[in-house]
């Protein structure tokens, strides 16, 4: 138990800090660090990891219906393009920020989505206890995606007001350290609405895939392995023309000729390999804990990965200017962000669902799906 907690604490830090090394590269632009990121994280690392780790990958997938694979694939598409906006948000509004709403909002169409699919198909609801623990850690969690808004919102105010008591005039409006912050938001909350792509691409490929993992003679928890590396290529398709276009459009090309260049790989291969990771070592913690490992999980990951984030963006600046209002705001969306993600577990406690539909369905949360 002591090591299914632990990889859960683990993988919960790696998703927190992941976008931590980006703020110290020097001389890229956002579409250098941004694309080298996601060549590395949606291409090089699940190669990597995928054939270096699993036996019979080849097997794995030539088994799979070819529908069932496309479904993933144009799921995958729209994932892409979420995590895409995440990254984009992030350098609008900065690490805490960016983290709380996005995976606010994931974990809010997460939770809402499985009730969706249920009514759709006919299928009962939850049981009574379990539908109201469900529907109030939802509406917690609805609250501290608006309260970290209305943090971010704050904040922008601050900045902008010790600016103009500075005198610090010089093109704020269109400088090109100014950030939008209701822009950021916006763009944190819609990327993590497209991020659910992943839970879609999850739910069609878990099951034929994981089954192929074990006929395969690998571990349950590779599933997710075996999932990702079809809709990282996927996804991973998407970030490559949209980052090909910024980097001609921009002229950026050339900032990759820089002397900083092997630091910012080095710090850019450490952001992949947390982003990657996170998801396969979440996808271990769930297994090894047994039947009720993806709820344990699921709390303990998704509240590690939050109040790090946070607290790695107040360590490295970002709310030094802002008020306290705006500092109590975001701690309060904080606080029911990580309230709601335990009522939510205490939910599917009371519902008891099979673990090995829980493994796969939970490991949607890790990488913004």
């Amino acid at each position: 138990m002591f090591i299914g907690i632990a990889a859960a604490v683990v993988a919960g830090t790696m998703l927190g800090l992941y976008a931590l090394p980006g703020k110290y590269t020097s001389d890229f632009e956002e579409e250098n660090k941004w694309s080298l990121f996601f060549v590395l994280t949606m291409f090089v690392v699940p190669l990597v990891a995928t054939f270096g780790l699993m036996k019979g990958v080849g097997d794995i997938y030539a088994g799979i219906d070819s529908s069932v694979l496309t479904t993933m694939v144009v799921a995958s598409f729209l994932w892409g393009v979420g995590v895409m906006m995440w990254g984009k948000a992030i350098d609008h509004i900065g690490l805490s920020l960016g983290f709380s709403l996005f995976i606010g909002t994931v974990i809010l169409v997460g939770s809402v989505l499985p009730l969706g699919i249920a009514i759709s198909k006919g299928q009962p609801l939850p049981s009574t206890p379990a539908l109201i623990s469900i529907l109030a850690g939802i509406a917690v969690v609805l609250l501290g995606v608006l309260s970290n808004g209305r943090a971010g919102l704050i904040r922008e105010a601050d900045e902008a007001a010790i600016q103009a008591a500075q005198g610090d005039t010089e093109d704020a409006a269109t400088g090109p350290k100014q950030r939008s912050y209701g822009l950021g938001i916006f763009i944190a909350v819609f990327g993590g609405l497209l991020a659910t792509g992943f839970n879609v691409a999850f739910t069609y490929g878990a099951g034929p895939l994981g089954e192929a993992v074990v006929a395969n003679g690998n571990p349950g928890w590779m599933t997710a392995m075996a999932v990702m590396l079809p809709v990282f290529l996927s996804g991973g398709v998407v970030m490559t023309f949209y980052f090909l276009f910024q980097l001609s459009k921009k002229k950026a090309w050339g900032k990759f000729k820089t002397a900083s260049f092997g630091k910012n790989f080095i710090l850019i291969f450490v952001m992949a390999f947390f982003h990657y990771a996170a998801s396969a070592m979440y996808a271990f913690a769930a297994d090894s804990l047994g039947a009720n490992g993806p709820v344990v999980v699921y709390a303990i990951f998704n509240t590690t990965c939050l109040v790090v984030a946070v607290i790695s963006g107040i360590l490295t600046g970002e709310w030094a200017k802002a008020s306290g209002g705006a500092k109590r705001w975001l701690y309060t969306g904080l606080l029911c962000m990580v309230v709601g993600v335990l009522v939510l577990a205490v939910g599917q406690v009371l519902e008891q669902a099979p673990v090995e539909s829980e493994v796969v369905s939970n490991v949607q949360l890790v990488l913004g799906c």
